[in-house]
């Protein structure tokens, strides 16, 4: 596969995206600056610098499957606010009124959303004037007049360019405040899971961080001598979710699932700001923004580099192949050379075709070196080979059957039901990732210095049988206290440092924005004033 090198319109489509982002980053700093004190302090995935500080906004995951019970439809999961403490009261954890969610699906192979879903959220208590809490009583029903914090929501659906609303103020289940709150969450979520018009359902609310992985990978690839493994470092935090369970022919390239198969999946969160933009376009009003993208895992974790880590969250998958340095790292990544640094494993020689073929083409014969027919839009028989373009999308073929057993390895296991072709839940993407970018793809075979990955190879706690088939969030701390046996000195001196982490981490995206909005302001002046 060729790819073009970057010429004017990559660079405007560059110089647009820090102007987008550096609006919205300001936007969203000054907010968070104003809000400081309701705003949740808490980490996240942390895939990019300046979406780390906007939780509410923050794409930590999301999975595509057939849907293991129900075989003639699709399953789609996006998770949203990283590293929910479960005691994080009294606010607790609410979906941004001001944003937009969005699941996006690809049929034609474009890099375009040829089938949006997309969820609006409003928020509002019974008594804001005389109360402070979440919840005053047991809460037993989504109705139960104990819950004071309720949010409900719309959901759109979007195809051939028109909008349609089919469900309209329809409730979110609340955060799980506690067991003595919240008796029987899920009664909860079945009254939060809804039907939908055609076939389908829909959840929205709070569950059990799905995502499993040492997250030492990043202290030097676990310690520098694989020495820090086997610690689920999401284990015990929560997320918001947002699942949606649809026909298979609702997501097909004309409705054939038998001649189109294959689809491609990814989330994004919008926000409303204020357009600024060069001064030759014309209009000047509030839009929506995307600030946040997700596709396949860890891609903008360990393959963009950091430098345009918060830009590739504004773009759209169809304008992925203008921007000739993040396609660069995808043919020639860092991570197999970090590897060969530290622990002496030889980097796969390059181009990456491999890692093209999963990433921005999906994988068939006529791909590249993955001798394998499995999830290119290109095995779509109605899909104009002309228009299709390498694009970092989550490909899954719907016509593979989900698997029995499921393997935690996917693909590489001989599971072709599994991640990269989509992703299921118990999908373990990290250690398929380490094997995938050393290699394993196109040769078969397992890194043997690798082949314990980060030995973190289950969720901590089951997924459930049927929709949503995520797990009930936590409702135990996370944070044992100060005399917990595993909690460190270091750890300990770290959390009396009075430096106020929201205020410190807005005021450095407030200004994080603004050189962002001078960086793509200046950069579009030089060109106007060469060109």
């Amino acid at each position: 596969m060729k790819v073009s090198q970057a010429g004017p319109r990559s660079r405007r489509v560059l110089d647009q995206s820090l102007l987008v982002l550096g609006a919205t980053t300001l936007a969203a700093g000054l907010g968070a600056m104003t809000l400081a004190p309701g705003t949740s302090a808490a980490s996240s995935h942390r895939e990019a610098p300046l979406i780390a500080g906007d939780p509410r906004a923050d794409n930590t995951d999301v999975y595509a499957f057939t849907s293991p019970d129900k075989s003639d439809t699709v399953t789609m999961v996006a998770n949203w606010i990283p590293m929910e403490e479960p005691n994080g009261g009294p606010n607790f954890y609410a979906f941004g009124d001001d944003l937009r969610y969005n699941i996006k699906v690809d049929n034609t192979g474009d890099g375009v959303s040829d089938v949006t879903y997309t969820w609006r959220f409003r928020s509002s208590y019974r008594d804001s004037a005389n109360q402070f809490l979440y919840n005053t009583g047991p809460v037993t029903s989504l109705n139960d007049p104990d819950l004071n914090f309720r949010q409900v929501y719309d959901l759109v659906v979007t195809t051939g360019g028109k909008s349609r609303t089919i469900l309209s103020g329809v409730p979110a289940a609340p955060s799980r405040t506690g067991k003595a709150s919240m008796p029987n969450y899920t009664a909860l979520r079945n009254q939060a899971t809804l039907g939908l018009p055609g076939g389908g359902k829909t959840y929205a609310g709070q569950a059990e961080d799905p995502f499993f992985a040492d997250l030492r990978v990043f202290d030097l690839l676990y310690g520098g001598n694989l020495s820090e493994r086997g610690q689920d470092t999401l284990a015990g935090y929560n997320v918001n979710t947002i699942a949606i369970q649809v026909p298979k022919k609702q997501l097909a390239l004309g409705g054939n699932t038998s001649r189109n198969p294959v689809v491609g999946v990814w989330s994004t969160t919008e926000r409303e700001g204020v357009t600024v933009s060069d001064s030759r376009d014309k209009g000047h009003q509030r839009e929506w923004k995307q600030v946040s993208r997700l596709g396949n895992p860890l891609v903008n974790e360990v393959v963009v580099p950091l430098k345009y880590k918060d830009a590739f969250n504004t773009l759209n998958p169809s304008q992925d192949r203008t921007v000739q340095p993040v396609v660069d790292k995808v043919y020639d990544p860092i991570l197999p050379k970090l590897i060969q640094q530290v622990y002496g494993v030889p980097a796969p020689a390059t181009p990456r075709n491999d890692l093209a073929e999963i990433y921005l083409t999906g994988i068939c014969k006529a791909c590249g070196p993955i001798k394998a027919d499995l999830n290119a839009h290109r095995l779509n028989k109605d899909a104009n080979p002309k228009r299709i373009v390498p694009a970092e999308e989550l490909r899954l073929n719907m016509a593979v059957p989900p698997t029995a057993q499921p393997k935690r390895l996917g693909v590489l296991a001989g599971d072709l039901a599994g991640f990269p072709n989509g992703r299921r839940l118990a999908d373990d993407v990290i250690d398929i990732s380490l094997q995938a970018v050393e290699g394993a793809a196109q040769t078969g075979v397992l890194v043997p210095a690798l082949a314990d990955g980060d030995r973190v190879d289950t969720n901590e706690v089951p997924f459930g049988a049927t929709f949503p088939y995520v797990a009930l969030p936590h409702t135990k701390n996370v944070n044992r206290g100060p005399n917990a046996p595993e909690r460190s000195a270091e750890q300990s001196s770290a959390d009396t440092s009075p430096a106020g982490p929201v205020g410190t981490s807005a005021a450095a995206l407030g200004g994080a924005g603004a050189l962002l909005l001078g960086a793509g302001a200046v950069r579009l002046r030089r060109r106007a004033k060469n060109g």
